[in-house]
């Protein structure tokens, strides 16, 4: 069974480093949502200013879609789970939700753009707080990265999908 594995979580949690690390491990392809949304619109943030998130959501909705059909390890920007049509979407799909306590977080998300951000970790905090429900509702299974590196993860998951067979 070549299941499409889902990695969810929160901004700055890993998904990419580890989708792709994943990838390349279980000899499968990789699709980033955030990168495939930036090279077919743009920057993210530019379309939060300028079309606001619900546009945005739409377009990720669209591109989460083509991910699951096209397969592979797939890596979703964090706020995915925040729309109905894409949890149902997920149902057929090997969920893994990369947790965490949130005590890396700062250092990982600065140099990055993210328009929820405004007021950085406070933001991403409450967030993450708001959605971690959402996270546990579409999972899998559930990694929890606060004390693992990147590259003990990578092994850990691709074991949770080859015993799915």
């Amino acid at each position: 069974m070549n299941e499409t594995v889902v990695l969810v979580g929160p901004m700055g949690v890993g998904k990419t480093t580890i989708g792709k690390k994943l990838a390349r491990y279980l000899g499968r392809n990789f699709l980033d949502t955030d990168k495939e949304i930036v090279k077919e619109h743009g920057a993210i943030s530019k379309i939060f200013t300028k079309f606001g998130e619900e546009h945005f959501r739409t377009i990720e909705s669209k591109h989460l879609l083509i991910a699951l059909a096209t397969g592979g390890v797939v890596a979703t920007g964090g706020g995915v789970v925040t729309q109905q049509v894409n949890r149902d979407a997920l149902r057929g799909c090997l969920v893994i939700y990369l947790s965490t306590n949130g005590k890396h977080m700062a250092s990982r998300l600065l140099a990055g753009k993210r328009p929820l951000l405004k007021n950085g970790v406070a933001d991403w905090k409450r967030i993450y707080e708001e959605r971690k429900p959402l996270y546990e509702q579409v999972a899998t299974f559930e990694v929890d990265t606060s004390s693992k590196s990147l590259n003990s993860i990578v092994p850990l998951i691709a074991q949770m999908v080859l015993a799915r067979g």
